[in-house]
C-alpha cells in the first residue's frame, strides 16, 4: 500500500477512534500487510512497534474466551481520557533525539572522537551510551527513536570506483569497436579473469540450498585450508559471440603463465573448432593481476602462444578499478557462484564438475579441467626476453591495447 494513503488515513482516523480502536484498526492493517507490516504501519502511522503488537495481541483474544474465562476483554475495558497516556520520552527529553543522532553518525553529526565511532553500533550499546550522558531510556526504545530518525540496518554497497581514469570510457569505446570489428569478421573475441579461490573439503560455502527441515550440510567449524588438498584457482576464458566458457582450475599459483595455458587450452578443446579460419584472437582483460598491463611475463607467454597457435594475438585491457565490466564477471563467474551456493566443494574434481554443469535460460555452456601443473611464482623475464616480444603498441594507450605477432611474420 502507498505509504501516503496509509499516513491520510490513519491521520484520520486518529482523530475519530479511541485509542484502542485505532491501535486495533492499525494491528489489522498490519496482519493483513503479511511480513513487514508492522514496520510499514508503525513508520506511517508514528505508533511505536509496542503499540501495534498490543494490538494484535488483542485481536488473537476471542471475545467469548475472555467471557469464560471471567476475564474482561479489552473492549469492555475503560478507555482513557483524550491526551491520556504517557508522553513520549523524546517530547520529555529535549536533548535526546540529537544525542542519539550524533552516537550513530558521529563523524558527520557529532564528535568524530566518539566512542562508538570504531565499535558496533547496536541499539544495545547505543542505549548505554545514552545512558551514560544522562538519558533514561531502553534498547526498545533505541530501536524505536532510530526508526522515528529514518536509520534501518543496511549492509555494504559495493560502487565506489576509486578516481576515475580521464580515458577511461574512451577506452570502454575502443574495446566495444574493436570486439565488434573481430565478431563481425567472424574472428573470435574473448574475456579472461580469475575467479575467487575456493577451498578444498569440507569448508562453508556462501549461500543456501534447499535440504530436509533440521538436516543441514555440517561443515568444518574453522576454514583452515586442507593441506592435500589446499585451494583451487579458477581460471575462466568466456567467449563473447558464442556465450561459451572453459574453465581451468589450477591448484598451485595464479600466474601469468597458468593464465596463458588456460587459453591454450580453450583453443585447444574449444576454439580451434568454432573458429576453424580464425587468423587473429581478440583477449580483454583486467588491468592487474596475472594478466595484468604491466606484468612482463604474461607478454613473454602470449608470444608462446602465437607461435603454437599461428594467431596474431590482440588484448585490451580494461582501465584501473573497471574489472566488474569484464564480461566474464556478469555472464559466467556469477553463474558458477550461483550453481554451487550452499554446497561444501569436497574435491577438486567436484570444484570441475559444479563448474561443467553451469547452465543458464540463454544457453551459456561451460567447459572445465584440472590442470595439475605446478607454476611457480617469482619468474623474473629479463630485457632480452621482454625485447624478443613481436609487440605493436597501438596508438591510443598502448599501454593497455597492444598486439602480439607470430614470430618472423
Amino acid at each position: 500500500m502507498d505509504p501516503d494513503a496509509l499516513r491520510t488515513k490513519y491521520t484520520v482516523l486518529s482523530a475519530r477512534l479511541d485509542e484502542r480502536s485505532y491501535r486495533l484498526c492499525l494491528a489489522s492493517d498490519a496482519i493483513a500487510m503479511g511480513r513487514g507490516g508492522i514496520s510499514h504501519v508503525a513508520r506511517a502511522s508514528g505508533v511505536s512497534r509496542t503499540t501495534i503488537y498490543a494490538g494484535i495481541r488483542d485481536l488473537k483474544e476471542p471475545v467469548a474466551a475472555a467471557a469464560e474465562s471471567g476475564t474482561p476483554h479489552p473492549s469492555s475495558q475503560r478507555v482513557r481520557r483524550p491526551g491520556g497516556g504517557r508522553r513520549p520520552l523524546a517530547a520529555i527529553d529535549d536533548t535526546l533525539l540529537e544525542d542519539l543522532d550524533a552516537l550513530v553518525d558521529p563523524v558527520t553529526r557529532g564528535d568524530p572522537m566518539s566512542p562508538l565511532r570504531w565499535t558496533s553500533k547496536s541499539t544495545t550499546r547505543l542505549a548505554e551510551e545514552l545512558r551514560r550522558l544522562g538519558h533514561q531510556v531502553s534498547q526498545a526504545t533505541v530501536w524505536r527513536l532510530l526508526d522515528e530518525l529514518g536509520y534501518s540496518m543496511q549492509s555494504n554497497r559495493k560502487r565506489r570506483e576509486g578516481t576515475d581514469h580521464p580515458d577511461r570510457n574512451e577506452q570502454f569505446e575502443y574495446i566495444n569497436h574493436a570486439a565488434r570489428d573481430f565478431m563481425a569478421r567472424g574472428q573470435p573475441v574473448i574475456s579472461v579473469d580469475t575467479k575467487k579461490k575456493e577451498l578444498i573439503g569440507p569448508f562453508k560455502n556462501a549461500g543456501r540450498e534447499w535440504q530436509k527441515k533440521g538436516e543441514p550440510v555440517e561443515v568444518s567449524m574453522h576454514d583452515f585450508p586442507d593441506r592435500d588438498l589446499g585451494k583451487a584457482i579458477p581460471y575462466g576464458v568466456y567467449d563473447v559471440g558464442r556465450n561459451e566458457g572453459w574453465v581451468s582450475v589450477g591448484i598451485s599459483h595464479d600466474t601469468a603463465e597458468f593464465a596463458v595455458e588456460s587459453i591454450r587450452r580453450w583453443w585447444s578443446k574449444m576454439g580451434r573448432v568454432a573458429y576453424p579460419e580464425a587468423c587473429e584472437l581478440l583477449i580483454t582483460a583486467d588491468g592487474g593481476g596475472s594478466n595484468g598491463a604491466r606484468v612482463r611475463l604474461w607478454k613473454v607467454e602470449l608470444q608462446r602462444l602465437a607461435d603454437d597457435l599461428g594467431l596474431k594475438v590482440h588484448v585490451r585491457h580494461f582501465p584501473p578499478g573497471t574489472s566488474k565490466w569484464n564480461k566474464i564477471e556478469h555472464r559466467m563467474f556469477c553463474h558458477i557462484t550461483t550453481n554451487w551456493r550452499g554446497r561444501p566443494l569436497m574435491s577438486r574434481m567436484a570444484v570441475v564438475e559444479l563448474i561443467a554443469a553451469t547452465r543458464t535460460a540463454r544457453g551459456l555452456q561451460i567447459q572445465a579441467d584440472l590442470d595439475e601443473k605446478t607454476y611457480e611464482t617469482g619468474r623474473k623475464v629479463t630485457n632480452e626476453e621482454l625485447a624478443a616480444v613481436a609487440l605493436q603498441r597501438c596508438d591510443f594507450h598502448g599501454e593497455w591495447n597492444y598486439m602480439i605477432a607470430p614470430t618472423g611474420t
